[in-house]
């Protein structure tokens, strides 16, 4: 195992003269050419020249408006996208989204080549395996020690539906079918090289043949909807959701385990990465979501996991046609074989292939009684199913051992391996679905149960501590509440279908398939005694509080807004001094996930202010459990669930430096986070690429637990960093809460309202119709200021800061302490990854944030003195911002130290530009009525452009 200087290979951050840039790009420059000019032949051929003329027009104007700023470029751009009828509109649109779709490709690949290459060139790279395990090595800690760590470990991420998600699941397919392709014109430019200089009459004949195939797959995209007719219903997104196992995960995640066992020197590493799931199970202001679509959810799972068992032990079959004739197997391999229902006298002599086809027709049976789904093949009829999946692991075990014993042991890699593994992982369940309601909702329905008991006629009116008492007496009570026949409210209801269907799923599919119950808007205490007497309630929870009491869903805080981040801990340790509690816990597993919400924290205080208190309560967290803990041997694991975004707004970034930057102790082997967004589809829809993202969490895990620093911050840092969240968060809230129209501002200068139409997700954009910046939901809230190309949750408030802390209060700090100041920010930046981290995702939000087509989007604010006023606000704080980071990092130019994300913004965002500029020209046509639906359709496609170009924007 190397021991060299890690390089970030998939993402370098090392300077490079403009020769060696233009050299490495050169690949990447001659696909998006490629891809270019096909898109360009298909609108010729479908649309016409003059439509292609006009494209090309209106990229040319654009081009001159961003790069020179130029008055006479900008005053023609608009004279010409006035002239445009609606039917013009939505053909540009598609054309520019169409080349936003695939320069991505284009992008994903050149990620592949770059990282190719530096794994030939046997470059270490930052974020792997190998660089994580030679760091750990270094510290001291054996293999055998990680492999023991391990066992212990649970590492989960989890997808998420929210309406951001623009991607249609047609266009995904044909987009993997265009990526295929990119991949084979490598292959055929790498077996080219093989015959420089000698004849090669192939070579053109192969090129020639996968552009064709690629012109094919381009038509395909241009003659598809980009956008639905309907609005998206929970069982599309379980859908969409379940093409990423299909895609990568099934065969993916089994590959990083191999990866792992292999740079263990094959220590047998226990099953801790698994993939979690809201979708199905997350209510939370979704009243689409009932014990109807979690029961689909699972029962989907379930369909897809068996399926791609079936078809592994049918090609295993056919690949261990192994004879007894020629070698032996083990009594408890023949007693398998013996025991197949294959009557094949062909197959008499073959006892694996025997064996297997018992099994197959078990599964079949398996999949036939849990989902009513039938087999594709049938050697036997469907007989005798696996009662779980650790029956059907047993079997598996019973041929991998009987293959190592028996001199079979090189048959096992190809796929019995990867078989056994994808079975731990994934069970009969496939993927953890998460419950998730809002703590209001728990509180409404227990008030109904102990109203209609007669029990107490008002719940919601009590206090606190009365509420606390009451829910501990009836938890130490083992008599139900509920009422035969009683009246109850709709609400109620439901709710209580949901958790009698995660009962039953659990003797269906397992206790993997649920796990977490999660409360939103966690408050108070009595907000989790509520989840636990709706368990008990249906026998979730079993026995009492006082004496032996076992709970099989983890009740899960979610703390969402800065005041619940900084009660965070304060509510735990009350709900763990309650009596009973702390014993429940232990006797049910000893874990105890925390879930943070990133979102609503940031809408709540703004960008630093959030992550600061996310990092405080994660300390302060991590302290209590290590004090509940101190001398115990049954010690309760703290898990944190970060709640992270697309956005840097919202959580998002890099994710190995976000996992890196966490308080010390905070991970330990334990972490869960959510996917959300167009982030799911750029990381895992290309499998390659899925599968370096899914080892980069791994990576990040493993060097947060075995390397994290022991100690805190120094004080000084903490003290610094508390000081600029109060000034960043007074300057974020005195420009959303307390400017005067600031929410007209907001709905007038996004696309907020266009929005809510579209067709992108099953949940409503807004907790209620109101037009308040409260109510709204931070997904579309972060979404519309990432189509302005504002983003100002991403740093607004920073810059304010900064000029506070080096100026004082009063602006009269002496110029020697104005430098140790400076100082003092310019060490947090070098040795403090939260810090540094964090001014790195700022930088980053800037370099993509967009001044001139920002002006654009507020000119459709109908007051001017308003626009003027707001826009100025957030042009002032943009520079501050932008030279508070220059001073503290070094650096005058954004994303100096990073060379990939400054080649997407060069060769990508000039042709995203023109879609800004239409979009703002159909909103004021629609705003105005002089559109109808093919204008709103073109606002609709701009969305989905700007989206796809951003790609991090949910």
């Amino acid at each position: 195992m190397s021991t060299r200087r890690p390089r970030a290979a998939s993402s370098p951050s090392t300077p490079s003269s403009p020769a060696r840039r233009q050299a490495e790009d050169q690949p990447l420059i001659e696909d998006i050419r490629l891809l270019g000019r096909i898109l360009g032949d298909v609108i010729r051929e479908q649309e016409g020249t003059a439509t292609f003329e006009l494209v090309e027009k209106i990229r040319t104007l654009s081009v001159a408006f961003r790069r020179d700023a130029d008055p006479s470029a900008d005053r023609a751009l608009k004279q010409l996208l006035k002239g445009l009828s609606a039917a013009e509109t939505v053909r540009v649109i598609r054309a520019f989204t169409y080349f936003s779709h695939l320069a991505n490709l284009a992008e994903d690949r050149h990620q592949i080549r770059r990282r190719s290459e530096a794994e030939r060139a046997d470059e270490a790279i930052e974020g792997s395996l190998e660089v994580a395990l030679a760091r750990i090595r270094k510290a001291g800690v054996t293999p055998a020690q990680v492999a023991q760590s391990l066992a212990h470990s649970y590492l989960s991420p989890v997808l998420t539906a929210h309406p951001t998600e623009v991607q249609r699941k047609s266009i995904l397919d044909a987009e993997r079918g265009i990526a295929l392709l990119l991949t084979q014109r490598d292959e055929i430019r790498a077996r080219q090289a093989l015959f420089a200089g000698r004849k090669d009459a192939l070579t053109p004949r192969e090129l020639a043949e996968n552009e064709a195939q690629m012109r094919t797959r381009v038509t395909q995209l241009w003659q598809t909807r980009l956008l639905r007719f309907t609005k998206l219903t929970v069982a599309d997104e379980i859908e969409n959701a379940l093409s990423y196992y299909e895609a990568t995960f099934l065969r993916e995640i089994p590959r990083v385990y191999a990866a792992l066992e292999q740079a263990l020197g094959q220590q047998d590493i226990a099953p801790f990465f698994r993939m979690g799931q809201w979708i199905g199970g997350d209510r939370d202001g979704n009243p689409n979501v009932t014990a109807e679509t979690l029961d689909y959810a699972l029962r989907r799972q379930c369909e897809l996991a068996l399926r791609h068992y079936l078809t592994e032990v049918h090609y295993l079959g056919g690949e261990l046609s192994l004879s007894a004739a020629l070698v032996d197997v083990s009594p408890e391999m023949q007693a398998l074989a013996d025991a197949s229902p294959d009557p094949n006298e062909h197959r008499l002599d073959e006892p694996y292939r025997r064996a297997l086809t018992g099994v197959y027709a078990r599964l079949a049976a398996t999949l036939q009684q849990l989902t009513g789904g039938v087999a594709a093949r049938h050697a036997v009829a469907p007989q005798n199913p696996y009662p779980d999946a650790q029956s059907f692991l047993a079997d598996l075990r019973v041929i991998e051992d009987s293959l190592r014993e028996k001199h079979g042991a090189a048959l096992l890699d190809q796929r019995l391996r990867p078989l056994i593994r994808a079975v731990e992982v994934f069970g009969f369940h496939l993927a953890t679905v998460d419950l998730r309601q809002s703590s209001d909702k728990h509180e409404a329905v227990v008030a109904d149960l102990l109203k209609v008991a007669r029990i107490e006629p008002s719940y919601a009116s009590l206090a606190e501590d009365a509420k606390q008492t009451l829910l501990i007496r009836l938890l130490e009570d083992a008599r139900p509440l509920r009422v035969p026949d009683g009246a109850y409210q709709p609400l109620t209801a439901s709710e209580l279908a949901i958790f009698a269907q995660a009962r039953l799923s659990h003797a269906r599919y397992g206790r993997a398939a649920i796990r977490h119950y999660i409360i939103s808007h966690t408050e108070t205490v009595s907000d989790l005694l509520e989840a636990l007497l709706l368990q008990k309630e249906v026998g979730l929870m079993r026995g009492t509080l006082n004496e032996d009491a076992v709970c099989d869903l983890i009740v899960v805080p979610l703390f969402e807004t800065i005041e619940d981040l900084r009660n965070a801990a304060p509510i735990v340790r009350a709900f763990y001094a309650l009596p009973g509690i702390d014993a429940l816990v232990r006797r049910s597993g000893a874990e105890q996930d925390v879930m943070l919400g990133y979102s609503d924290s940031n809408k709540d205080g703004g960008i630093f202010t959030s992550n600061w208190e996310l990092y405080r309560a994660g300390m302060a967290l991590v302290k209590l459990f290590d004090e509940m803990n101190a001398g115990r041997e049954d010690r309760i694991r703290l898990r944190m669930f970060h709640g992270r975004g697309g956005t840097v707004g919202r959580g998002g970034g890099p994710s190995y430096q976000a996992i890196l930057a966490q308080p010390p102790g905070t991970v330990r082997g334990q972490l869960r986070l959510t996917e959300q967004g167009e982030v799911i589809g750029s990381k895992y829809a290309n499998r390659e690429i899925g599968r370096r993202n899914l080892e980069t969490l791994v990576a990040a895990t493993l060097e947060a637990t075995f390397l994290a620093p022991a100690k805190a911050p120094p004080a000084a840092f903490m003290h610094t960093a508390e000081v600029l969240s109060r000034a960043s968060m007074a300057a974020y809230r005195a420009l959303v809460y307390e400017t005067p129209g600031f929410v007209d501002y907001f709905f007038g200068s996004t696309p907020i309202r266009e929005i809510a139409e579209l067709n992108i997700g099953s949940r409503p954009a807004s907790r209620n119709p109101q037009r308040n910046i409260e109510d709204l939901r931070a997904v579309p809230w972060s979404f519309s200021w990432g189509q302005c190309r504002l983003t100002i949750n991403g740093w607004y408030g920073f810059g304010s800061a900064v000029a506070r802390f080096l100026e004082g209060d009063d602006g009269k700090v002496p110029a020697t302490e104005r430098k140790e100041r400076i100082a003092l920010l310019q060490r947090m930046y070098a040795q403090w990854p939260f810090f540094r981290t964090l001014l790195s995702n700022m930088d980053m939000v800037l370099a993509k944030s967009d001044l001139q087509l920002a002006t654009r989007y507020a000119e459709l604010v109908g007051d001017r003195k308003l626009r003027q006023k707001v826009f100025g606000m957030i042009d002032a704080e943009w520079h501050r911002t932008s030279e508070a980071l220059t001073l503290i990092t070094g650096e005058k130019q954004r994303l100096a130290g990073n060379a990939e994300m400054q080649r997407s913004v060069r060769h990508r965002f000039p042709y995203i530009d023109p879609l800004h500029h239409l979009q703002v020209e159909l909103m004021r046509r629609f705003r105005s009525g002089e559109g109808g639906e093919r204008v709103q359709r073109g606002i609709h496609l701009s969305i989905n452009g700007v989206a796809a170009g951003l790609r991090n924007t949910g």
